[in-house]
């Protein structure tokens, strides 16, 4: 860091309280895939959103680059910058509070560093459910998961995080305050700024608070995987569980017979409810009190059977085995890992097109010589699209074939009316694809936006947008 760069810190560090500028530590500059080194000449823990505050209204007169860091779980690098002057990286893992919860209106309001299980607890702990769920929930900030939208295991009944958020709290480029944490179902005054940083990945503003939906617990939940022929007859199945189950299937999940191999390969002793199939769906009903789970789950099954949607399958007869089930599917991101991607790739796609992309794009691929996991939340249409080395071979062998895996992979879903983002963000690592596929109207007001709220582009430099 130069001489101005030593004396902006050495002022900054005098109007904040002890020990809140730090030098970084190995956390703050890595993400999980190990793709973007990170820099920065030093890391700010506030407390406070006033904290927050004096620090971007220093930046902003400095121009100072400020990168915000919530559990650094973000898998497209938007957490952390690789080029360019050494920004200030901006963490909110002092912030954790739950401020309140209001069980009654079901509310829950809690601070942008407060961990998603911790979250979750507080509202189980009052008897109601903050039902946003995913595998990094041990360690992802509640600030994180709305910078970026998080979808999870439940979107289809419960929606996105900008479903679940009344109101926020945020600091703007500026050091100004946005005092939104209403907690109002129905407000129409203006436009709503909650939703537009929702989503921005803290290009707009840092969100230190939230006003977040609370739901009724569900009395229990009924639980199943069930092997299918293809994908489409998945499809078909979705729309029959929600004829008998209307407004009760939580998740449905598609996992293909990959990833049961990948999971026997990378960690034999994992438990395999059911230890061979080529497509199977993982379904799950949250019930209402009095409500027989095993009939439904039944009454799918033989409907499902009869119209020959179905081939066999388990139904959990006990919390430990529907936690056998869910730990299979949860284990297949790290199996993935184990293996080593070639390129994976985030995808959305209209539900009537997921079957004939994931026919298509299979074929398109063949001739690279690959492996193929494909799974995700079938229900809302998001696909984890992931690539692998054959049998025998690495992950180096295909270094040059990468990039045109991914372009063949998003022409596809482009051409399919799809999106090549769905849960993770732009990040850095997706600015392109943006560019390439994005809107020109949409890209020129995001830019008119970003120009509007950070006029000398301080915030998240480098993500989501080229300026």
């Amino acid at each position: 860091m130069n001489d101005a760069g030593t004396t902006f810190l050495a002022a900054l560090e005098a109007r904040l309280p002890p020990d809140t500028l730090r030098a970084p530590e190995p956390r703050h500059l890595s993400e999980p895939r190990g793709k973007f080194p990170g820099r920065a000449a030093a890391v700010a823990l506030p407390r406070s959103a006033a904290e927050v505050s004096t620090i971007l209204a220093a930046c902003h007169a400095a121009r100072v680059a400020v990168v915000p860091v919530g559990g650094g779980t973000g898998l497209v690098g938007g957490q952390v910058m690789t080029d360019g002057p050494l920004p200030l990286l901006l963490s909110t893992e002092r912030m954790t509070a739950i401020r309140a919860v209001h069980p009654s209106e079901n509310v829950l309001v809690a601070e942008a560093g407060a961990i998603l299980a911790d979250v979750q607890a507080a509202a189980e702990g009052a008897g109601r459910l903050f039902p946003l769920s995913l595998a990094s929930e041990g360690s992802a900030r509640i600030g994180g998961l709305l910078s970026t939208n998080a979808g999870g295991l439940n979107v289809l009944r419960y929606g996105t995080a900008r479903e679940l958020c009344l109101g926020v709290e945020a600091v703007l480029a500026d050091g100004s305050v946005m005092n939104g944490l209403r907690r109002l179902r129905k407000d129409n005054t203006g436009y709503d700024l909650r939703h537009l940083l929702i989503g921005a990945e803290g290009t707009l503003g840092i969100i230190t608070a939230a006003s977040l939906k609370l739901l009724p617990r569900p009395a229990a939940y009924a639980t199943a995987i069930l092997t299918v022929p293809h994908p489409e007859a998945a499809l078909a199945l979705l729309g029959r569980a929600g004829a008998h189950a209307p407004g009760l299937v939580e998740a449905f999940e598609l996992i293909s017979g990959e990833s049961l191999r990948f999971l026997a390969e990378t960690m034999p002793d994992l438990r395999r409810p059911v230890p061979k199939a080529e497509w199977l769906v993982l379904m799950e009903l949250g019930l209402p009190p009095g409500l027989d789970g095993t009939a439904l789950l039944e009454a799918i099954f033989a409907d499902g059977a009869e119209r020959g949607l179905v081939e066999d399958g388990v139904l959990a007869q006990s919390e430990a085995q529907r936690q056998d089930i869910w730990t299979l599917r949860e284990s297949i991101p790290e199996a993935n890992r184990r293996i080593g991607a070639i390129a994976s790739h985030d995808v959305a796609l209209p539900l009537s097109h997921v079957a004939t992309f994931i026919e298509e794009a299979a074929a398109a691929l063949r001739p690279f010589g690959i492996r193929i996991n494909c799974f995700g939340h079938l229900g809302d249409g998001n696909l984890h699209f992931n690539v692998f080395p054959a049998a025998g071979r690495v992950r180096g062998d295909y270094a040059d074939a990468a990039a045109d895996i991914t372009r063949i992979v998003h022409d596809l879903v482009a051409a399919h009316e799809g999106s090549f983002s769905a849960e993770h963000g732009v990040g850095r690592l997706k600015v392109a694809d943006l560019e390439r596929y994005g809107d020109p109207v949409k890209l020129a007001a995001m830019r008119a936006i970003k120009a509007a709220l950070d006029p000398h582009g301080i915030l998240n430099p480098g993500a989501v947008l080229r300026m």
